[in-house]
């Protein structure tokens, strides 16, 4: 499995354009952390694309279904799968990986960069400074759908800061080239 394979199977099973904007943000977070940890960005970013390419179309089945729908018709690779196993805390799935804990901390964290850069005038991420990410995190009504509590035990669990994970991941997604940036 690699960056395009993943890519076109998360179009194939992702109409919404939110959530594949969502699935890009979380490629471009954990590219950031295979640099940072040294590791294989292609493998990051596979597990980043894929993460919840089933979420739509198998709500009540994620990420179990899409799991098994890549060990029957992919090749994608076991640490992967555990990585997007254990993104979901109800599985049960413990995260013994960097790339596993990595996609836990930042899946949450790409939503409420998101939803800071769509209350903005200009809707631009790169206009989106880590003093507002701060704030906007303590406030629990602003993006109430972003879980604080995983958000911070994930970074707990991956081993970094609060601060150096939120300006990780702002960055990675400020990094974006605008032309990708819309689907």
């Amino acid at each position: 499995m690699n960056r395009d394979q993943a890519y076109a199977l998360m179009v194939e099973h992702t109409p919404s354009a939110s959530l594949q904007r969502h699935m890009l943000n979380v490629e471009a977070a954990m590219r950031a952390y295979a640099r940072h940890w040294g590791e294989d960005e292609e493998l990051y970013a596979v597990t980043g694309l894929l993460h919840d390419f089933d979420y739509e179309l198998h709500p009540d089945e994620h990420p179990t279904w899409g799991v098994n729908y890549l060990r029957a018709h992919t090749d994608t690779p076991e640490v992967v799968l555990d990585a997007i196993l254990g993104h979901a805390a109800y599985t049960g799935v413990a995260r013994t990986t960097k790339l596993a804990q990595s996609l836990f901390a930042v899946d949450e964290l790409t939503g409420l960069v998101q939803a800071a850069a769509l209350i903005r005038p200009d809707k631009d991420v790169r206009q989106v400074e880590l003093s507002s990410l701060k704030k906007r995190f303590k406030n629990r009504a602003f993006a109430a759908g972003v879980n604080r509590e995983e958000v911070t035990q994930a970074t707990a669990e991956l081993g970094v800061d609060m601060e150096e994970h939120m300006r990780r991941v702002l960055s990675a997604m400020q990094a974006i080239p605008a032309s990708e940036e819309r689907i």
